[in-house]
């Protein structure tokens, strides 16, 4: 019930974007899409049994209608679904859009400095 009540009032509390983790059969990013027309990003959580594979398909195998945005399983997954929220939101957002872009020009000088290519 309370998944239920925070998804259909998300949008009147002024929330974006919502990330839901979720392991297993995975049913908290699909349901709370169900009940709410906010962009919703998925993040499969890695499990013993089936390293997270057995979430990613859950989670990525959503009916028509009901889009999920699906990351990769794992902490991966979940920083890149912060910085596709942030993105998202800085559509709307000069000082979050300058700050994103700020951290990509850091994450290449990073990556640029170490030789590591991703």
């Amino acid at each position: 019930q309370r998944m239920y009540d925070f998804a259909r009032s998300a949008h009147q509390n002024d929330y974006k974007v919502i990330i839901a983790g979720a392991g297993g059969a995975a049913h908290l990013p699909g349901m709370t899409a169900a009940k709410t027309r906010l962009p919703v990003l998925g993040v499969p959580v890695l499990s013993r049994t089936l390293q997270g594979v057995d979430s990613l398909l859950s989670i990525v195998q959503m009916p028509r209608g009901i889009p999920v945005g699906t990351l990769a399983i794992g902490e991966a997954g979940a920083v890149n679904a912060a910085l596709l929220a942030a993105a998202i939101l800085a559509t709307t957002d000069a000082g979050l859009a300058a700050r994103l872009d700020e951290y990509r020009d850091r994450q290449t000088a990073t990556v640029l400095a170490s030789n590591q290519l991703p």
